[in-house]
């Protein structure tokens, strides 16, 4: 270890920007063996490990660094899968330049960090080429159900879990896939759905149901899951997307970002999608602006680029340095063909179907109630940007499920968020709780899988003491 001196911190190599852009195949090669164990063995071993501390999961990082230097690969990955249900997602996924990565201390110190996400990755790839991941098989069967709502990763991660410890499981969904936004919002460039599709499969082989094309609130009401299982997880996620008010915004042309990926998404898992044959959902040959500065916004310009938009801007009302989006990903972006017009924002549209939209440049005020400066409108500075189609990457909402689902014992919050105990997870009905985003608000999937995680145990705790007060 502590080779950071001498050796330089190296990534994957990456695919030529021109060759990547015309498909939506992952951009990241794997490491070799070699190049895994060499910047594994650039971590500084920290007595206080801050990569650990800043990660959501707590993982063990400078223990499977040390074991993937060492070549014990098996072991390291038995270490990461005792605290990550899903490693290799997260190491593709995972905004590392802001958690692990970005809190390492020998970046601190000017050596570079440790390539941390790409070494997970490395690891659990080569786990399930090996033949390590094996299907979760209980000890002993309990009598126990739960059931859950939402097939995203907070739930997925919750329903191994459980299993783990014997308890039935059954996910409800509305999608007709499970895996939530790993499967529909995240582009394969990212995360390719054979990564997603073989995690869904051992949960399967382990005993999870999947009840899918199911609609809590249409399909099946909320009172009666509630009926079926002893427990209920709610794990919905946020999928209504943030309003922009502005005069010409319902003009055909600009879209919501979910709708836009969602469509990407099922073309290349082969399902026929008739609003992207009709134009209405594909980029092609379109001048392109997309609205945003998160995660979202990125994957929705790098989409455009390779369905073969004629050109693909981003406007953003403050700084690169103040966007919320990863870096890596507006460096992948612009490597691709993106342009970047900072300290913008939209007024409005132009004509239906849109043909522009009216931009207004703003500048850094003092910082708002965050601590972030606040954009301030330039007057008099407006002009016209091209478009033929805009995509809204503007964050996203919950969904009124009290309403929705006819429960008004589930309280919510000032945001609409399902208000729970953030010890338990548990909501102000007993037996039922909630984790991820609906919870939080749109955050990371590595918090989804935490929440997951640590609602399973509370939902055990819970089950264990139901089952000796009926004892009793």
């Amino acid at each position: 270890m502590l080779k950071f001196v001498d050796v330089q911190r190296d990534m994957p190599l990456k695919r030529d920007p021109d060759m990547r852009k015309r498909d939506f195949h992952e951009i990241y090669a794997e490491f070799s063996r070699e190049k895994a164990e060499e910047q594994a063995a650039r971590c500084s071993q920290c007595g206080v490990p801050y990569c650990q501390n800043h990660c959501p999961l707590h993982n063990n990082i400078p223990d499977w660094l040390l074991m993937t230097a060492e070549g014990r690969l098996e072991e390291a990955y038995r270490l990461s899968q005792e605290t990550n249900t899903f490693p290799e997602i997260c190491g593709r996924i995972c905004p590392q330049d802001r958690l692990c990565e970005g809190n390492c201390v020998i970046e601190q110190a000017g050596h570079g960090t440790v390539t941390i996400g790409a070494i997970e990755k490395y690891i659990t790839d080569t786990a399930w080429e090996e033949g390590w991941v094996k299907p979760v098989a209980p000890a002993i069967e309990r009598s126990e159900s739960v059931g859950i709502i939402g097939a995203g990763p907070g739930g997925l991660a919750a329903a191994e879990r459980l299993r783990r410890e014997g308890i039935q499981v059954t996910i409800y969904d509305r999608y007709d896939r499970a895996g939530g936004l790993l499967i529909y919002g995240i582009p394969g460039f990212k995360l390719e759905k054979d990564v997603v599709a073989r995690r869904i499969d051992q949960l399967e082989k382990a005993g999870v149901q999947f009840v899918l094309n199911c609609n809590v609130g249409e399909d099946l009401t909320f009172q009666a899951i509630r009926e079926r299982h002893d427990a209920v997880l709610i794990a919905t996620g946020v999928y209504k997307s943030r309003d922009l008010q502005a005069p010409g915004v319902g003009a055909a042309g600009v879209v919501r970002a979910i709708d836009y990926l969602t469509a990407s998404n099922r073309v290349n898992l082969g399902d026929r999608v008739p609003e992207f044959e009709s134009g209405e959902l594909n980029a092609e040959g379109k001048r392109v602006v997309v609205i945003g500065g998160g995660d979202t916004a990125m994957d929705c310009v790098r989409t455009a680029i390779r369905q073969g938009a004629k050109s693909v801007k981003c406007l953003y009302r403050r700084d690169r340095a103040n966007m919320p989006g990863s870096q890596r990903e507006v460096q992948n972006a612009e490597e691709e063909g993106v342009e970047f017009v900072w300290l913008t924002a939209p007024k409005g549209f132009r004509g239906d179907p849109v043909e522009g939209v009216i931009v207004q440049k703003m500048r850094l005020g003092p910082p708002d109630a965050t601590g972030r400066q606040s954009p301030e409108v330039i007057e008099g500075a407006d002009y016209t940007e091209p478009a033929e189609l805009v995509i809204l990457a503007l964050g996203f909402l919950p969904e009124d499920l009290p309403t929705l689902w006819q429960e008004e014992a589930l309280e919510v919050t000032r945001w609409g968020t399902i208000l729970t105990d953030y010890r338990t997870h548990m909501t102000k009905i007993p037996g039922v709780f909630a984790v991820g985003d609906i919870v939080r608000g749109a955050s990371l999937v590595v918090w989804a899988i935490k929440d997951g995680r640590d609602a399973a145990d509370s939902m055990l705790e819970y089950l264990s003491r139901s089952a000796r007060m009926a004892a009793e």
